[in-house]
């Protein structure tokens, strides 16, 4: 096997929804690890669903993580560490 030594840079494809659905995934994670254990571990599992069902279902994907974030908008404000 011959592997290539150009560096890799990313995706080969340019999907602004894709990509804007990538960066709501990553600052969503960012509020949740500021929380406690319990609920942290809940909501990345929660998370985590979402990201897979992105794989299969981008805009269905994206509804849920508007749904996550409305549901527990409360939850990142009052976390310590919060923005």
């Amino acid at each position: 096997m011959r592997v290539s030594t150009v560096p890799w840079t990313g995706p080969e494809w340019d999907d602004p929804a894709l990509t804007r659905l990538a960066r709501r995934l990553r600052e969503a994670h960012r509020l949740v690890a500021p929380l406690p254990p319990e609920p942290r571990r809940r909501l990345i599992r929660h998370l985590l669903a979402i990201t897979d069902l992105a794989k299969r279902d981008a805009d269905l994907a994206a509804r849920r993580l508007d749904a996550f974030i409305a549901d527990h908008g409360a939850d990142f404000r009052r976390a310590p560490g919060a923005r």
